[in-house]
């Protein structure tokens, strides 16, 4: 196992890499001056060049792109042209909530999504099973553009029930959790029923049968065991999509992540902070890719060994 998470970490460095190079590189792909973006055709050439000075953009671009490394190497990315603040500072305030946001619609989403799956698999073409199918389509077809406005509209504008906005207690955070959970549920519970069906028609699960073990550990211990490396890459990659910020949902309800932190920072051309948090979210998807490899070695011996 260690063998394996080691070759595992070395295959990343490179990835880490090239991900800092192209965030890099953003700044000089947009077209026009960035410095006219930011500032606006109506600023004055002098405010042009403090800014560009600033930036150290008028400086070569290998002597730029070194000296982006050895501040990433020291954790410095930067500082926000409006509050003045390091950009670690910044991303370092709305990542707990983030956090707190994406773990939620996980924990969610694996309790619907698990479930509803392994039901679905075990009463194969009942009403049962067309009723969670139909209920997964209906999930994965509503966008979170359209899910949170009307989520808000019915527990929050025509009950009354819960608070649409701020952060702080569990009732802030059920709607844009939810929100979240439910297109991610939908997605898992046909996953998972696909995933157990295959595993239910194989040997070793009639061999089970024969043994006369019990129908709640054949589904538990032995079907959703083998079941589980495709659900691992699902949720490996909706993690790093929830982790690392849904702007949408956040901007919603307020939420102050670093989904409105990115938002918030490409409306009023903040650039360090906007390159800041495109890099956190790729440094987190690149994280999670990794973990997601070592579960499934966790999960399947057959991966670490082969």
């Amino acid at each position: 196992m260690i063998s394996f998470f080691t070759r595992r970490v070395i295959a990343t460095v490179p990835v880490v890499l090239g991900v800092c190079t192209l965030t890099f590189m953003m700044l000089h792909f947009i077209p026009g001056d960035p410095v006219d973006i930011m500032l606006g055709e109506q600023a004055t050439v002098v405010d042009k060049d403090a800014l560009r000075r600033e930036l150290g953009l008028d400086q070569p671009l290998h002597v730029q792109y070194a000296k982006f490394l050895t501040n990433l190497a020291s954790f410095d990315f930067g500082r926000s042209l409006y509050s003045k603040r390091s950009v670690g500072s910044e991303l370092a305030e709305r990542i707990p909530a983030t956090v707190e946001l994406g773990l939620a619609a996980v924990a969610l989403a694996l309790m619907v999504g698990l479930g509803l799956g392994v039901i679905a698999a075990i009463r194969q073409n009942t009403w049962l099973d067309h009723l969670v199918l139909a209920g997964g389509i209906l999930g994965i077809s509503l966008p979170g553009f359209f899910l949170a406005p009307l989520l808000v509209w019915i527990f929050a504008l025509h009950l009354d029930w819960l608070p649409v906005s701020e952060h702080g207690s569990l009732a802030h955070l059920i709607l844009p959790s939810v929100s979240l959970a439910l297109p991610f549920s939908a997605i898992l519970v046909r996953m998972t029923r696909a995933s157990m069906l295959e595993v239910l028609r194989e040997d070793f699960i009639r061999v089970a049968r024969a043994k006369g073990l019990s129908a709640m550990k054949i589904y538990s211990k032995h079907a959703l065991r083998n079941a589980l490396t495709p659900i691992i890459t699902l949720v490996g990659l909706q993690l790093g999509a929830l982790l690392t910020g849904a702007v949408v949902t956040e901007t919603i309800f307020d939420w102050p992540g670093v989904g409105t932190l990115l938002y918030q920072a490409i409306q009023s051309r903040d650039y360090p902070v906007v390159q800041g948090c495109i890099l956190f979210i790729s440094l987190t998807y690149v994280l999670v890719n990794l973990l997601t490899d070592v579960a499934y070695a966790v999960a399947n011996p057959k991966v670490r060994l082969s």
